[in-house]
């Protein structure tokens, strides 16, 4: 199952237009997908004083965070969409990981405390959009998202796609990307 993952509040947004050229191809093609629209959704990305409670438990009593859990679970191919937003990503998406990412659904850990990672996710694309040069995201993207976090609970062959220039660069650039993203998918 593909599940796509997208993290914009606006849907007149390039990030929505990638989503719907995405879910296009996908259904042009017969493939099965399922998609988290954590704005659509309405996900509260705090982690409450409750939700920590339950946290070290591997719990949740939000049920859209077992729903997604669940949802990342049946899943073999990931695609994650989002802007970068002071040089990050926007705290939506930040509070999926922090409360989905739980003990038991995304890791767990072996007798000498090791974390195993408890997903096996081995195709993820990862699709974001900036205003500033690629290359000043890297640190953040590669070594702290990608290595730290996504690989770290089977979360795979992460490609990373990003469209640079996107509020004030030209049309043709954000067209070419989202080319590029629909033959990558």
């Amino acid at each position: 199952m593909t599940t796509l993952i997208y993290s914009h509040p606006w849907q007149g947004s390039f990030n929505r237009a990638i989503l719907d050229g995405i879910e296009k191809k996908l259904r042009d093609e017969g493939r099965s997908f399922q998609v988290i629209d954590l704005v659509k959704d309405g996900f509260n990305p705090t982690m409450t004083t409750a939700d920590l409670a339950l946290y070290n438990r591997g719990e949740t009593a939000d049920p859209i965070v077992a729903k997604y859990g669940d949802m990342l679970q049946g899943t073999d191919e990931l695609i994650i969409i989002f802007p970068i937003w002071w040089g990050m990503m926007p705290a939506i998406f930040k509070g999926f990981l922090d409360k989905v990412l739980l003990k038991g659904v995304a890791y767990n850990y072996s007798n000498e405390g090791a974390m195993l990672p408890a997903f096996d996710i081995s195709r993820t694309l990862l699709i974001t959009t900036s205003q500033g040069p690629t290359a000043l995201y890297h640190h953040f993207i590669e070594d702290t998202l990608i290595s730290f976090v996504l690989n770290s609970v089977g979360i795979t062959g992460v490609k990373w796609l990003n469209c640079e220039k996107t509020a004030h660069g030209s049309r043709e650039n954000r067209e070419t990307f989202l080319k590029n993203v629909i033959k990558e998918v």
